[in-house]
């Protein structure tokens, strides 16, 4: 288990709070875990944590995401379970507070105890499409070992991020597309989405630096004390 002194270093070097350190310790600890059972294979990592894992995001996410290949509630919970119990040999109590299927597929809300100090993570598991493919790729951070995960092929991942801030435009939905147009993360076909984007850029009424602070840190800041017009200068150069 991470000692608080190490979290307390993390959290001066990556400039973010301690409970963003002790959350990502817990993701990746989780993540490990839960691609060596058996079952994992079916499930395809992806979303905000995919991008800030993965894909060397500044912003810190707070849930799980998966793509399950083969649908099916029982595997996806004995795996959980299975993952869980390697996480507590490790000193960590865990806790799953809630779960249950949705029209979308399945959730579940686990709580890890460091210390004093309780996490809860959000793990979403949806009905992969007939077309998304994967690819295995290793993690490496300040966290634990280097790992494996089985991950949703780029094309499809950043499709459902751009597709998710057409249809709900969170702030982070928006920050995560200026973080995919300026790492060149999308495609040309994608693109051609980016007029859309903007016109909902130019009428949303969000406060990013209130919403963006808490995850980013600190010397990405002043990225949004102006987001609105940082992220439209980026669409600018593809539309």
């Amino acid at each position: 288990m991470i000692s608080s002194f190490a979290i307390q270093n993390l959290s001066k070097k990556l400039q973010t709070t301690e409970l963003n350190i002790r959350r990502e310790y817990v993701q990746h600890l989780f993540l490990a875990h839960f691609y060596h059972q058996k079952e994992a294979e079916q499930f395809f990592f992806k979303g905000d944590t995919a991008l800030r894992i993965v894909f060397n995001s500044p912003r810190f996410s707070e849930d799980l995401d998966f793509s399950a290949k083969l649908y099916n509630t029982k595997h996806i919970e004995d795996a959980i379970v299975s993952t869980l119990n390697e996480i507590e040999r490790e000193g960590i109590d865990t806790e799953i507070v809630e779960s249950k299927e949705t029209t979308g597929g399945y959730l579940t809300n686990i709580s890890f105890r460091i210390g004093n100090d309780q996490i809860t993570v959000l793990l979403q598991f949806s009905k992969r499409r007939s077309k998304d493919t994967s690819e295995v790729v290793t993690v490496a951070g300040d966290f634990i070992p280097p790992y494996s995960i089985t991950l949703l092929d780029r094309k499809h991942l950043t499709n459902e991020k751009i597709q998710a801030l057409l249809t709900r435009s969170k702030p982070r939905d928006f920050y995560d597309l200026y973080y995919l147009i300026r790492s060149n993360l999308i495609n040309q076909e994608q693109r051609k989405l980016l007029t859309q984007v903007k016109k909902k850029l130019e009428t949303t009424k969000i406060n990013f630096g209130l919403e963006l602070k808490q995850f980013l840190p600190k010397s990405h800041w002043p990225i949004i004390k102006d987001f609105k017009n940082s992220l439209s200068r980026e669409i600018d150069r593809f539309v």
